[in-house]
């Protein structure tokens, strides 16, 4: 089985039995900082390790990138060496919100470092549990590794970058339409968008059961978003950084290959006091 993008439940649990995947349970709640692990440890996948959103998969202390910046290179090598992972190891990520929180950026993190087989469970915890397999409660042993990973900056966008390329790419927003238009913001201190920016709700990748749309349906949409732009000319956003990869996921998983994530998102630009736009 070759991990890209998706996987599903039942295929996952087969995987698992047969051979060495590690499960990286990604669940967060970001009005709550407490409630992920505090889930994590009430059940999970057999075998699954916790991805704290804000402490292995950001570094908060870095300050004008976001609400949720990149940790540096060096600290997520720890994160991986203290999961036992190794480049040649398959990575599965989940969340109980349908990969935004934050399963799909693991997932991204780890294609950026080299990964090649890394997925994110389709329906997530949802899927599982409606599947009726087991979950457990104890934290897995896992021998630690030594890795020393890189960040392939090149996939990576920041203010300074955009700034200077936002006229000729596809901006996409993944946040919901009214915070996107600027009618509601719950979490940052300013509301609107990017000038020029489109938006694409992460919402809009999936069905009615809350997993992905079919491939060839996904990209359908994104290619009618696209007019004649190319995979590479599209950048990515939301919030923070986290439910972009959402789209950027989503898009891989249509075969639409090369597009990029602007890592401080919105709560980075208007943290440089960039112009706001608001409306459609």
């Amino acid at each position: 089985m070759n991990l890209r993008t998706l996987i599903d439940a039942r295929a996952l649990a087969e995987l698992a039995r047969h051979d060495d995947v590690l499960i990286v349970d990604c669940r967060a709640n970001l009005a709550d900082r407490a409630s992920g692990p505090r889930v994590y440890a009430q059940g999970h996948l057999p075998a699954a390790v916790y991805a704290n959103v804000e402490t292995d998969l950001s570094d908060l202390s870095r300050r004008g990138l976001g609400r949720h910046p990149l940790p540096d290179a060096s600290a997520f090598s720890g994160v991986l060496s203290r999961w036992g992972w190794t480049p040649r190891l398959r990575v599965v990520a989940y969340d109980a919100a349908n990969g935004a929180l934050a399963a799909a950026r693991l997932w991204w993190m780890l294609r950026l470092v080299g990964a090649r087989e890394v997925a994110v469970l389709d329906g997530g915890w949802q899927a599982w549990q409606a599947a009726g397999l087991p979950v457990e409660t104890q934290t897995p042993t896992r021998t630690p590794t030594s890795v020393d990973v890189k960040f392939d900056e090149s996939r990576i966008v920041y203010t300074d970058a955009l700034q200077a390329m936002r006229k000729n790419i596809l901006l996409l927003d993944a946040r919901a339409a009214p915070r996107f238009r600027g009618e509601a913001e719950p979490i940052d201190s300013v509301a609107g968008h990017v000038p020029g920016a489109r938006n694409r709700p992460f919402s809009d990748n999936l069905a009615g059961d809350g997993r992905f749309k079919p491939a060839p349906r996904l990209r359908a949409e994104f290619d009618a978003l696209f007019a004649a732009r190319t995979p590479s000319e599209v950048v990515h956003m939301c919030g923070s950084g986290v439910t972009a990869c959402h789209n950027l996921l989503a898009m891989e998983h249509a075969g639409l290959a090369g597009s990029r994530v602007y890592a401080p998102s919105w709560s980075g630009w208007i943290g440089a006091d960039q112009p706001v736009a608001t409306g459609e």
